[in-house]
């Protein structure tokens, strides 16, 4: 029999020793008060009784005995089952439950029982296992849920739980009795499975999509196909004719020897290369503080023919500015009024801003596409080419950029590549680095060694200047033993650590002449920089030279940086001051 059937059997009333005493007592009584034979007759009930009692002891003490060799049995195989075993009362609570949970949870199995296995389950689970448990308990039916169980270092396995009620004779349920198995490993697999079904299903719906678009472009290819090619064949052949005619305007441009004849010809190149664009020619004056309109073709107007270079983002930025009708995130203020798109491209040459194209949409071609944003760029970079050509042309005709005896930059070429790199640093909003050095004592060179030994110290420091600055760095000889540095994209803290380097690495340069050693080379620096001592060519070679003559009071051998140039502010009150005194 079952632990729950034991204990209702336990439970049933039977004969007992007091029941034989008061048997007795009635003996006695009815031995003085009725005859011999019902004396006899009721002793002989008495001994009979006696007998069954202590029969029925007997039989109880062997039950027992089974019931509990049998609940030992039931123990062992409990044990011995990789499941987690258990029994359950008819009210759902929990009497009995196998070693397997402690093992697997740590939890003691004197804590699992009644309710206390709840304390191991999973919060998010518990929810909906305990209303099905209660409910099978109300029904009668078997239980079969799952939810995850903690382990002992805290980790939750999924467990499949199954429960069958015992019936007694009358099928009222008594006990329960089922099993707990770990089945983390097929939930696993189960999710894996499912994951992999999943993704091969949404590959296999990827490719059948992939398939139709791929089908329904195919079949539109296919009815677009000959006003595609028609389409294609007549934009082929007309950038093949505007690239002739840009071709043919280079070689014209080549042969031009005046800014004026430049942008002659490219007014007269223009209507034809870009027919169905109306354009103007917008050009810097000598100032370059008002660019005018120079031409235009197929009848473009301009608002104002005559406006500010800061009226234009492409003059501003250097770059091409493209708006597009009705934008007005940055429209240009000398096309104020203009309704449809259009486009302004920078005539540069060296860096330098010239003027402009300036571009309007029509109403036949009321867009700007990148093709054709190309060919206007290289419209405009083939007329700044020409103008550079023609600078560069007029500057060879004129003056040479080279020192005869250091092979550097001349004082000439300074002044000239000084306001571009100015003009490029304060236009892109990068530093410019100005280093003025002197030779130290270089009077003494010449009054002990001679002129040759003062002219072999002049190259041996040029070629040393050279070797110690970068490709896109400029040296150049400023006048007899002093030199100018210009370091393109180098700010103040930069050029100072460039002329602390060049100072200290000229010490070290060993000089012979003749055979003899003229000593070592000191050279005082002065360090100015864009835009911290201004944004001119005047104002930074002051400002180095300022500082060069502070390192010469100083000692010598050494590098002083500018005193950064006062505000606007700062220079009012300075006046103010000077004017009280």
């Amino acid at each position: 029999m079952s632990i729950a059937a034991d204990w209702v059997f336990w439970q049933t009333p039977g004969p007992t020793l007091a029941t034989t005493r008061e048997v007795s007592t009635s003996t006695v009584m009815l031995y003085s008060s009725y005859d011999y034979k019902l004396v006899t007759l009721a002793a002989a009930l008495a001994i009979v009784a006696v007998y069954a009692a202590i029969e029925l002891s007997r039989r109880i003490k062997c039950f027992h005995r089974r019931s509990e060799q049998s609940e030992n049995a039931f123990i062992a195989v409990a044990q011995a089952v990789p499941a987690i075993m258990w029994t359950a009362r008819a009210d759902g609570s929990v009497e009995f439950i196998s070693e397997q949970l402690h093992a697997f949870s740590g939890m003691e199995r004197e804590d699992a029982k009644d309710w206390g296995w709840t304390h191991a389950v999973h919060p998010d689970d518990l929810a909906a296992c305990l209303p099905k448990w209660e409910h099978c308990i109300r029904a009668g039916e078997p239980l079969e849920v799952e939810y995850r169980l903690r382990r002992s270092d805290g980790v939750y396995h999924w467990f499949l739980v199954r429960g069958n009620p015992v019936r007694d004779a009358q099928g009222r349920v008594v006990k329960w009795i089922g099993t707990c198995t770990d089945v983390e490993d097929q939930k696993n697999n189960q999710q894996s499975l499912e994951r992999e079904i999943r993704e091969r299903t949404e590959e296999l719906a990827g490719v059948n999509t992939r398939l139709q678009e791929e089908i329904w472009e195919r079949d539109l290819a296919r009815r677009g196909f000959d006003e595609k090619n028609e389409r294609m064949m007549h934009e082929l052949t007309d950038r093949s004719q505007r690239a002739t005619l840009l071709a043919k305007m280079g070689e014209h441009l080549q042969s031009c020897v005046s800014r004026d004849e430049v942008f002659a010809a490219a007014l007269g190149f223009a209507p034809r290369i870009f027919p169905a664009r109306r354009g103007a020619v917008v050009l810097l004056n000598s100032a370059r503080n008002l660019a005018e309109v120079a031409g235009a073709w197929n009848d473009c107007s301009l608002p104002v023919p005559v406006f500010e270079p800061s009226a234009c983002w492409a003059m501003r930025t250097g770059q091409p500015h493209l708006v597009v009708a009705g934008d007005t995130t940055a429209p240009c203020a000398h096309a104020a009024g203009v309704d449809k798109s259009y486009l302004c491209v920078p005539i540069l040459a060296q860096g330098e801003t010239l003027g402009i194209l300036h571009f309007q949409a029509t109403d036949d071609a009321t867009s700007f596409g990148d093709s054709e944003l190309s060919f206007k760029t290289t419209f405009a970079s083939q007329v700044g080419l020409s103008i550079t050509n023609i600078r560069l042309r007029d500057a060879l005709r004129t003056q040479s950029i080279r020192d005869p005896l250091t092979g550097l930059y001349n004082r000439r070429f300074l002044d000239e590549m000084l306001e571009r790199e100015v003009r490029r640093a304060i236009r892109a909003g990068y530093g410019l680095g100005i280093l003025m050095l002197d030779l130290d004592h270089f009077k003494k060179f010449n009054d002990t060694y001679g002129h040759e030994a003062g002219d072999a110290v002049l190259r041996e420091s040029a070629s040393f200047l050279s070797r110690s600055v970068r490709a896109e760095d400029f040296v150049c000889r400023f006048g007899g033993e002093e030199f100018v540095v210009v370091l393109p994209m180098a700010d103040l803290t930069a050029a100072s650590a460039r002329a602390e380097r060049i100072r200290s690495r000229l010490r070290e340069l060993t000089l012979l002449h003749q055979g003899r050693s003229l000593g070592a080379i000191t050279v005082s620096v002065g360090v100015a920089a864009v835009p911290e001592h201004g944004v001119s060519t005047k104002e930074l070679l002051e400002a180095a030279d300022a500082a060069l003559y502070c390192a010469k009071r100083a000692g010598r051998d050494r590098a002083v940086t500018a005193d950064p140039r006062p505000s606007p502010e700062q220079a009012a009150v300075a006046a103010s001051d000077a004017a009280k005194s």
